[in-house]
Order: C-alpha cells, then structure tokens, then sequence
C-alpha cells in the first residue's frame, strides 16, 4: 500500500508540475539481479525507498544525469573486518553499501551496535562470534585473533558451557548467524564445534565458518557433516583462500551437498594473496619451514618480503601480513562459479592492510568482467549484492528490500562506469580509493557524488537478526 500511495502522490504532483521525487537518476542502464531487467531507465527515489523505475522521463528535486553509466543495488559485504569509520570510507567508494562482519564476529553483540548506530557511512551487522567468545572465557591476550590459550589448549567443559552461554547471549541480542574461525582455534575439538552448530540451529542461524587448516577435503567434510547433522545453514568464507589448488574440489564437494538438499553457501575474493594475524595459529610451525616460504610473506606496515629472522620478530610482535599462494587461475574459477559470492576478507587500519579492504569489487567488475570476460556483468552484480541479501534475509528482515533495484526497494544504489570501473588498491599501496564509482547511495543518501566522498553524513543502519 505505501508504494501504491507513492505512485500516487507521484502522479498528482507531476500532474501539477512539481517534482515527484527527491532524487531522480536519469538515463542509467538499470540491472537489477532479483528481475532480470538489463535497460536503460529512470529511476526515482522518494525518501529512503525506490519509488519509480520507468522508461518514461521523471521529475526530481534533484536529478542526475547517468547517460553510459550503470546502476545496481548497492553491494554487500558478508566478510569484512574493517568496522570502523575508516574502512566505511573505503567501502563507499567501492560501491558497498552494507559491510557485515561474519566470519569472526564480535561479542558482546549489543555493546558493538550500539558503538556504531546514527554514527556509519553504510550499513552494518556482526556475527555472534566463538572466537571472542573462547577468547574472553580462556583469558588469552590476543586482539582480533587469539594468540595463546584459546589458541594453543582445548576448552574445559566449564569452559565450553561458559563459551556457548556467550554465544547463546549474543546471539539473543541479534548476532547475525555464527562466527566461526576453526582455523585459528585448532585446538576447539570436533565435539565442541558440533555443539555450536546444534546451537546456531536453534537459533535458525547460518554458521559462516573458516574451515581447519590442513586437508581441505577433511576440513570441508567436517563442517558439511555438522551442518546435515544440526540442520544449521552453513556458509564457508573464502573458498579460494581456504582450499587454494584444491579450490575445484572444494566447489564440487558444495555443489553435493546442495543438490541434496543442504543449505551450504560460499564465496570469495579477486587476489592472489590472504591476509591474516602473523601470530595466529595460521603461522604455527613455520619456524622450521624452508627459506623460500618467507619470502612470500609481505609486511604491509613496510612493505619488506619476510626472512625466518624478521618472520620470528614479528611474530612476537603481531600485526597482519600478507602470504602470496593461490594462483590467478585459481581466483578465476573461484570467481566465476555460479553459486559463488563475492566478499572482501577486508580491512584497512591506518592506511595499511590488503588491497582487497579498498578495492574488491571494482576488482571484479574491471579485471574480471571487463579485461578478462570471466563471467558478465549481470553476473557479477547478482555475485555482489542479491546472493548476499538471499542469505541473510529469512533471519535479517531488513534484507529482504535490498540486493535489488525494483519500486519498493531500498534506495541503496550504486552507479558506477563500466568502461572506468577498477580498483587502484595495490598490496605495497592498499588505501587508494576506487575507480569508476560516480554515485553511491545508502538508503537515498549520497554517500559518493560526483565521484566524491561525502563528508557528515551517517545513513548507515543496523543489520542485525530478528
């Protein structure tokens, strides 16, 4: 009834010579995922919503001239650890309009939204996370990734008991789904996180897991099967950067358990490199490794390629870094595979981190849609904004008006140059804003105009389960 009452008030004041629209983006090609419609159309936006998308001309208080430009829902991020007014800068200009940290998560869930509310430039939500949660309970001492207790012993049963209580808590507040980073628990028994994923399905929450490190088929196995068993939906993160040359392998293994009936999700990123806490399990062991493998370790801070002597002092010191072992073929398949989301694994603190914090999804649309023809451009914006609201949408309400461009949709659009569109991130240089991006708008706010950031405004809201 309120798009109806929209189109009306539309009609009257047209018919009276008045703008009918607050914003008017003029003679843009239009590709919206959830309908399929590839054309060129006007589109109107009255307050936060989508009021008018018609090939028919429109009035606007303000209007914007998008002839040769291509507008689509704004793009969500399900994987991106850069929560804080930095990062969402950067997002912006890459044409993201909601960033969720799910992977890792955070706890307490209620203290991190309330941190950010009336306060962002896009969108935001977090997991109810086990690692913050094991991390608080076991007492270790490291920030976003453990380095010690929760890393290097198992749980009590007192502390398991204590750790789900915590979840279960956070959870109760609107976590969004279940962080889960195995990887970096490796000590978590295969006991504890069944346990978890019986309790996400209770919740009717998915679980977004980095597997365990090791045998990829193994650790794949392992979460698939605690899935069939608790019947939580699953959604596995950085396919690419977790199975690497076993990246097809992985693919095949998701496509079974989908085509039986299992609600398994994945995605990825477009670079060949991971990022990731240099004192983290991920890192445990490689003391004794060869000296070519450090050499394929980046220090973002300065960009020096590691030796085993700088590798150990920075390991005692901690930070990120950056470990070049996937292949562009690799990136490609990951990308280009159907049921495959597109998501950042970014983050972006002082002006050093991965290029992939600033530059993701102009990445995809300039190197592998353009440059490369891997998949299309439809393709692509479905990967970056529909999947992603799809998955989130039975327990996020809110997301269930975004991901498309259609009348009654959320005004959160991004328009952008297909022919310039391109990420200037590089891994010696991550914060460099995109390319290509002309306007940006979270829930009918420019948060990019004219190619520009916009400075003082905050339209970001809370995406959290209901």
């Amino acid at each position: 009834m309120r798009v109806l009452a929209s189109l009306v008030s539309a009609l009257f004041a047209l018919q009276a010579g008045a703008p009918a629209y607050d914003i008017v983006i003029r003679s843009a090609r239009v590709l919206d995922p959830a309908s399929g419609l590839d054309g060129v159309r006007n589109i109107g936006i009255t307050g936060k919503k989508i009021a008018a998308v018609s090939a028919d001309p429109l009035r606007g208080r303000t209007e914007i001239d998008a002839t040769g430009l291509v507008a689509a829902p704004g793009f969500i991020d399900l994987h991106s650890h850069g929560q804080t007014p930095e990062n969402y800068r950067y997002k912006a200009m890459d044409g993201v309009t909601a960033a969720l940290e799910l992977e890792v998560g955070v706890s307490p869930v209620s203290e991190w939204y309330k941190a950010r509310e009336g306060k962002s430039l896009i969108h935001f939500g977090a997991s109810a996370g086990h690692i913050p949660a094991r991390m608080a309970v076991m007492k270790d001492s490291g920030g976003l990734l453990p380095r010690d207790a929760a890393m290097n012993r198992a749980a009590t049963p007192e502390e398991q008991h204590a750790i789900e209580a915590i979840v279960r808590r956070d959870l109760d507040e609107g976590g969004v789904g279940m962080g889960m980073g195995i990887t970096y628990t490796p000590t978590a028994t295969r006991d504890e996180i069944l346990s978890l994923f019986q309790l996400a399905a209770r919740f009717k929450r998915p679980v977004f897991v980095h597997m365990r490190g090791g045998d990829v088929v193994a650790s794949l196995q392992e979460v698939i099967t605690d899935a069939a068993v608790s019947g939580a939906p699953l959604h596995v993160v950085h396919i690419n950067s977790a199975a690497t040359a076993k990246t097809p392998i992985a693919l095949q293994m998701i496509e079974g358990a989908r085509a039986r009936g299992l609600d398994v999700t994945t995605e990825a990123y477009p670079y060949t490199a991971s990022m990731t806490e240099i004192a983290s399990a991920a890192y445990s062991g490689w003391e004794q490794r060869e000296p070519e493998y450090f050499a394929k370790l980046l220090w973002p801070a300065t960009g020096e390629r590691l030796t085993r002597e700088s590798f150990a002092r920075y390991r005692k010191q901690g930070g990120f870094v950056i470990q070049f072992g996937n292949t562009d073929d690799m990136v490609r398949a990951a990308i280009a595979h159907p049921m495959v989301m597109i998501a950042s694994d970014g983050i972006i603190e002082n002006g050093k981190g991965h290029p992939r914090g600033a530059g993701t999804y102009a990445r995809v649309l300039g190197k592998y849609v353009r440059e490369d023809k891997a998949l299309g451009l439809m393709d692509a914006v479905r990967k970056s904004s529909l999947m992603p609201a799809q998955r989130l949408e039975q327990m996020a309400p809110a997301m269930r008006q975004k991901g498309r461009l259609s009348v009654g949709a959320d005004a959160d659009i991004a328009v952008f140059d297909p022919g310039r569109v391109i990420d200037k991130a590089t891994f010696e240089n991550a914060a460099q804003y995109s390319e290509g991006f002309r306007y940006v708008l979270v829930e009918g706010t420019f948060v990019v105009r004219d190619g520009t950031l916009q400075h003082g405004v905050a339209p970001g809201q809370a995406i959290r389960a209901r």
